[in-house]
């Protein structure tokens, strides 16, 4: 299988304070991985840093390749333009912008690629009906539901076509069933247009579903299982 992102020597400290230490992992296209293990040990620190929102500590020695880019080399435009075009997020709080509505929200990133009015409210539509909210796009982020919220967050974050899409706590704040309809959800993009998903996750249905589960302890790997 062909590695999409693969990290090395990977080590971030807030002070005196230890939070990764020498990570070393490889992900391939189409995976679904699951980074797992206790609050404190490092995991949405090491989803910060391995999609390029957050710096490792300077190394010599340290390396980020995303897509055959060693990320760690990029300057700040090179780094905004990767995430805009290859990288996609989905976060807890799914942070919506208020005043604009679900297919506004929807359309920001493709704007912001140069894609013209017209076509990234059409592309917008169609996902948004391909995530089951389409009839809800005129709808503000304060009259959907906390499911649907996060369905126009996921729609935002696959706008640009984006090769790997990270995820921090992605159902944290859904119920059980809105949780299981995004889990579902997750393996259905994957076998439709094979990207590589990472999500943080304290849901162990969820990360017993994934492909393989990276579990930390303590900022370092203790189990990398497929």
């Amino acid at each position: 299988m062909k590695t999409i992102l693969t990290a090395k020597n990977i080590f971030k400290s807030f002070g005196s304070l230890k939070v990764l230490s020498n990570i070393n992992l490889s992900i391939n296209v189409g995976e679904i991985v699951s980074i797992v293990g206790p609050s404190g040990a490092g995991k949405t620190t090491l989803l910060e840093i391995l999609s390029t929102l957050s710096k490792p500590d300077n190394s010599k020695r340290n390396t980020l390749i995303v897509d055959s880019k060693d990320v760690t080399r990029l300057n700040n435009n090179e780094l905004a333009k990767l995430r805009n075009q290859d990288l996609g997020f989905i976060f807890q709080s799914h942070k919506l912008l208020p005043e604009f509505n679900a297919i506004e929200n929807v359309m920001l990133p493709s704007l912001l690629s140069g894609l013209s009015k017209e076509d990234s409210k059409r592309k917008s539509l169609d996902l948004l009906f391909d995530l089951g909210i389409g009839k809800k796009y005129d709808h503000y982020p304060n009259e959907l539901s906390g499911g649907e919220q996060q369905r126009v967050a996921i729609a935002r974050a696959l706008i640009n076509n984006p090769k790997i899409i990270f995820a921090d706590e992605p159902s944290g704040n859904l119920d059980t069933k809105n949780a299981d309809m995004l889990h579902q959800l997750f393996f259905k993009l994957r076998s439709k247009t094979n990207q590589t998903f990472i999500i943080v996750t304290h849901n162990q249905k969820l990360a017993d579903m994934t492909d393989r589960k990276i579990e930390l302890l303590d900022g370092n790997i203790l189990k990398n299982e497929f």
